[in-house]
């Protein structure tokens, strides 16, 4: 039952439970399997006191740094699939979100602001900067907010499935939230302790009203940005096409066939779009110059 409702809370804009991908084609539910215990790794892990909270990490291989960063409800353990193909050519950072997994989650709201912020701190600890970031739903609007706010720290951008308000999901996206947000009210009311549902709520609050970033910031992005989404994503086709066309350095990919959980159904494709944009220098042709 707690995996099944960690799935749908996912649905919106978090990695979710949906695909172990590049394990086997009929493995399609639970975060990636390997030998090494992303996210719970003793030997790779550590924690770091930014803005008063505990904050979770783990850091893989070395060369250019790259930061990831899950979806909403997750944690370290999503990004197994990205961490595994990156490590071996980049210093790899990836960090449960405040309220997420090993990190702590202070009392009053959870906002995504906060959580950037955090991750701002943690690249400042870390000595670290220009570094490359790729964020996944949640993870791509923390990204978003890094660019904005701390133009020094993000040199390149890979955001997937991001929005910009809570409008920039599908209607059927949004009446789940307010179904769910009923759910867990009654639970709470109950005093039922099945699950933490105090930090669920947190989530869907995230999910149901935020985030709220205008395009005049989008347009304040320096860094080279890849806008990417599944073309049956929970993010409206023409939300992240809006995305695009605000972000002066942006390139776009719409992965065919593709729903909101591509870093697990297929990372293959969805990791080497990424090391493509963050390895090759950015360009931006456009059509009609070829007519000119």
């Amino acid at each position: 039952m707690k995996k099944c409702f960690r799935f749908l809370l996912t649905l919106q804009l978090a990695a979710g439970l949906f695909g172990a991908a590049g394990l086997r084609a009929d493995s399609s539910l639970g975060p990636p399997k390997y030998d090494i215990p992303y996210g719970s790794n003793a030997d790779a892990g550590a924690i770091a006191i930014v803005n008063g909270i505990r904050l979770y990490y783990e850091a893989y291989g070395q060369g250019e740094p790259l930061l990831l960063i899950h979806g909403n409800g997750g944690s370290i353990a999503d990004l197994g699939n990205q961490i595994h193909f990156f490590a071996p050519n980049y210093r790899v950072i990836a960090a449960d979100s405040r309220g997420h997994g090993r990190s702590e989650l202070p009392p009053g709201r959870l906002t995504y602001e906060a959580m950037a912020e955090d991750l701002a701190a943690l690249l400042a600890q870390l000595n670290l900067k220009s570094v490359r970031v790729l964020g996944w739903s949640d993870g791509g609007i923390l990204g978003l907010l890094l660019a904005i706010h701390h133009p020094d720290l993000v040199g390149r951008l890979a955001i997937m499935g991001a929005n910009l308000e809570p409008d920039g999901a599908y209607d059927w996206a949004e009446r789940w939230v307010k179904k769910e947000n009923k759910r867990v009210d009654k639970m709470l009311a109950a005093g039922d302790h099945s699950s933490n549902w105090a930090a669920q709520k947190q989530y869907l609050d995230l999910l149901g009203k935020q985030p709220h970033i205008a395009l005049k910031e989008l347009r304040r992005i320096a860094a080279p940005t890849l806008v990417m989404a599944g073309d049956k994503d929970v993010i409206r086709a023409e939300h992240t096409l809006e995305i695009f066309e605000n972000i002066p350095h942006a390139h776009l990919a719409i992965f065919p066939g593709a729903t909101h959980m591509i870093p697990w159904q297929d990372p293959e494709l969805f990791n080497r779009t990424v090391e493509k944009f963050f390895t090759r220098p950015f360009t931006r042709p456009d059509t009609k110059e070829i007519f000119q």
